[in-house]
């Protein structure tokens, strides 16, 4: 079909060349800017557009303008910008079309756009990936020394609370003492003792709380909290609206062996000393924190307003800023937000923070130094190699275009209708081999186009195959009073060699026939309609299916192929009697569900013994005889038969995993109830839906049977 399709598209520019040569012809026209600007829609609005504003700015140097003028000198700006965009994108498809013309010129910029551009983009990439995670490091280095002043601050509280538990009286003591073992790890260290009850022992606190009162009562959200409370709160300092300070607390309860009787409180201020502090430990300073929610003015925390390094904390610098968040609980009503805290870092600290693991010595550098050297050559290396590849890039760019020259002068020969032009071949490369295809293309397209026109006929006359075939089938619904019968057949291909059919017979008898010649295409659809023929007239003489595959045998083994053979079933139904007699030649087996089963119904797959038919060997005929077994049927109200193809059972999902025999005896089973056609078009969803995107590699045919009346049944004449 391909070949066809090409063939019909070679002939259509041998007959018309004048629509590619208009077609060229108004691709390379040029329009002036003249035509352009007086004559396009685009021009005629900028003119328009331009001429307005000029008038309507004049109009506002001596008075005010109406909201109407207003509003359409807002119409002529929106005008403006959409005729600027239409020359803009008419002058970038021009440039790209003078530009893009010549091949020359294309290979330069893919060169470039698939050799250097790539390198930068993975550059920037890099750059990017780089500038990510040092943002994330120092993300983590800080909250990570913060987190630590968290868990101290709670170590501390814990070790009040603990001792106050086993002596509350002694809570002034407790908590001065425990304050002068912290002070040297932390001098703003503050500590309090908030009592819950009247009995419980007096409010304490030490540490110089300057930068809020000592609490003097619990918040209620607090009091019932068994595990207290560790976290950041920020206090807005007197006279000011917009400054706060940042404040780790640790809150725990107090409680004796009989009940809770007080809070141990514990402030860290973020004081300067603490900045200085968390620096030392991370080498992440932070400079300024957001809070979240309505207030969104940035409180800078107590001598932060710079870097160590003398730059502003506001200014942006890649690889020296970043930002982290921090959650903080208002005390009073203990709702958590969010606030955002900017930090400010050095790559070189954060690179050796990371390295200072690795204590390796290498010819008196540390691991973190040569593998900052050898990163350092890779890229080097990296950029000559990147320089190398372009400038051999453009080298062999001149020396395509030429031979590409040729290439497109002779298809453009070819397009008009000259098949005999030949191009001369330069060099012996590839793409001297391209030309020389080239040459034998256009000496054997006569041939193609003959081959094209033959494959044509050749279907159309498969078509009418198919049509002829398909006409030997039986031809509507068979009526027959007491049983419903409903049949398929698709073909693998254009024609097939399953055949089935159903033949009247005398005595209220019907003679059903299904057969698969071997192989596929013309050769099986011959034999099937031989075999038609054949059973047609000997179904009225021999009344015994037994009897009639015999002579089928003897007669077609005379003329059939030695390399092929047919397998057939073919079964006699007495309407009257309610009996059905079956043999099969080497067929797919019957399926057979009886309805009048007590229990749950199950179906029979019936494999009477039987050779394939037309075997042209010695002694076939014998054996054949030998072999051929004839079975008989009682049948009854709602029984099933099934007939069918190895095309049903055999066909393949795109595993190769076949349908079965089983599988369809199940789904006969389960969908018995059902009327002929419904069990038809169900087992054929299931076949369809096993299959799945595989293709059809057999034809596919089945009779399918369902007895409606015993005994009394008539052939509807």
């Amino acid at each position: 079909m391909a070949r066809s399709r090409l063939s019909e598209a070679i002939a259509r520019v041998r007959r018309s060349p004048a629509p590619f040569a208009a077609v060229s012809r108004t691709t390379d026209r040029s329009v002036s800017a003249r035509e352009l600007l007086l004559y396009s829609w685009a021009g005629r609005l900028f003119i328009g557009a331009a001429a307005l504003k000029v008038v309507l700015g004049i109009v506002r140097q001596f008075a005010a303008l109406p909201p109407i003028i207003l509003l359409l000198n807002g119409a002529a700006t929106v005008a403006l910008a959409v005729s600027v965009g239409f020359f803009v994108s008419r002058l970038i498809l021009l440039t790209k079309r003078r530009l893009l013309w010549r091949l020359r010129r294309r290979l330069i910029l893919s060169y470039i756009f698939i050799g250097v551009v790539p390198a930068l983009l993975i550059v920037a990439f890099f750059l990017l990936g780089a500038w990510m995670v040092t943002m994330n490091l120092s993300a983590y280095f800080f909250k990570d020394g913060f987190e630590d002043i968290l868990d101290d601050a709670q170590l501390i509280a814990q070790a009040v609370a603990s001792e106050l538990g086993r002596e509350p009286s002694q809570a002034p003591q407790t908590i001065a003492r425990v304050h002068r073992n912290a002070m040297p790890s932390y001098p703003g260290l503050t500590l309090a003792f908030v009592p819950l009850t009247a009995d419980a022992p007096a409010a304490a606190h030490v540490g110089a709380w300057d930068h809020l009162k000592p609490p003097d009562t619990i918040p209620g959200w607090l009091r019932g909290r068994a595990d207290g409370f560790k976290g950041t709160i920020t206090i807005n300092r007197p006279g000011s609206s917009n400054k706060a300070e940042l404040i780790v607390r640790a809150a725990l309860p107090t409680a004796s062996k009989v009940r809770r009787f007080g809070f141990v409180v514990v402030d860290i201020p973020i004081d300067d000393q603490m900045l200085d502090l968390l620096y030392e430990r991370t080498r992440v300073r932070a400079n300024a924190v957001y809070r979240g929610g309505s207030d969104t003015n940035p409180f800078p925390l107590p001598g932060a307003t710079g870097t160590d390094d003398g730059t502003s904390a506001s200014a942006f610098s890649l690889f020296r800023r970043s930002v982290t968040f921090l959650d903080y609980t208002d005390w009073d009503t203990g709702i958590g937000r969010r606030a955002t805290v900017a930090m400010a870092y050095r790559l070189g600290d954060l690179y050796n923070t990371l390295s200072r693991a690795q204590s390796l010595q290498l010819v008196g550098l540390t691991w973190g130094d040569a593998l900052r050297i050898v990163l350092i050559f890779v890229a080097v290396l990296f950029l000559v190699i990147q320089a190398v590849a372009l400038i051999m890039g453009l080298a062999l760019a001149r020396s395509i275009t030429s031979s590409i020259h040729e290439l497109s002068a002779g298809t453009e020969r070819v397009r008009q209708g000259d098949f005999t032009h030949r191009i001369k071949i330069h060099a012996k490369d590839q793409l001297g081999e391209l030309a020389g295809s080239f040459n034998q293309m256009t000496a054997s397209i006569e041939n193609l186009l003959q081959t094209a026109a033959e494959k044509k006929r050749l279907e159309e006359e498969l078509r009418i195959a198919r049509q002829i075939q398909m006409s030997l089938l039986p031809r509507g619904p068979l009526d027959v009073a007491g049983l419903a019968v409903t049949a398929l057949c698709v073909p693998a291909r254009e024609v097939g060699g399953d055949y089935y059919d159903f033949f009247r017979l005398p005595q209220n008898r019907l003679g059903v026939l299904i057969a698969d010649v071997s192989g596929k295409g013309t050769s099986a659809a011959l034999y099937m309609a031989e075999l038609k023929g054949l059973v047609l007239s000997l179904s009225q003489i021999y009344f015994s299916p037994r009897q009639l595959l015999m002579e089928v045998n003897r007669i077609i083994s005379e003329n059939l192929d030695s390399r092929s053979f047919i397998t057939m079933t073919y079964a006699v139904i007495d309407l009257d009697r309610g009996l059905v007699t079956f043999a099969r030649a080497g067929h797919t087996p019957l399926i057979y569900l009886s309805a009048r089963s007590v229990s749950e119904p199950s179906a029979q797959v019936l494999v009477p013994s039987g050779m394939v038919v037309g075997l042209r060997i010695d002694g076939a005929a014998e054996k054949f005889a030998d072999l051929l077994e004839e079975q008989t049927l009682v049948l009854g109200v709602g029984d099933i038969l099934v007939l069918y193809t190895d095309g049903i059972t055999e066909a393949m999902n795109t595993e190769s995993d076949l349908f079965g025999d089983s599988r369809l005896s199940r789904i006969v089973e389960e969908h018995g109830h059902l009327d002929s056609a419904e069990l038809r078009e169900r087992i054929l969803r299931e076949i369809e839906a096993f299959v799945g995107s595989a293709d059809q590699h057999d034809d596919m045919t089945m009779i399918l049977m369902k007895v409606e009346h015993a005994a009394e049944a008539r052939v509807a004449v």
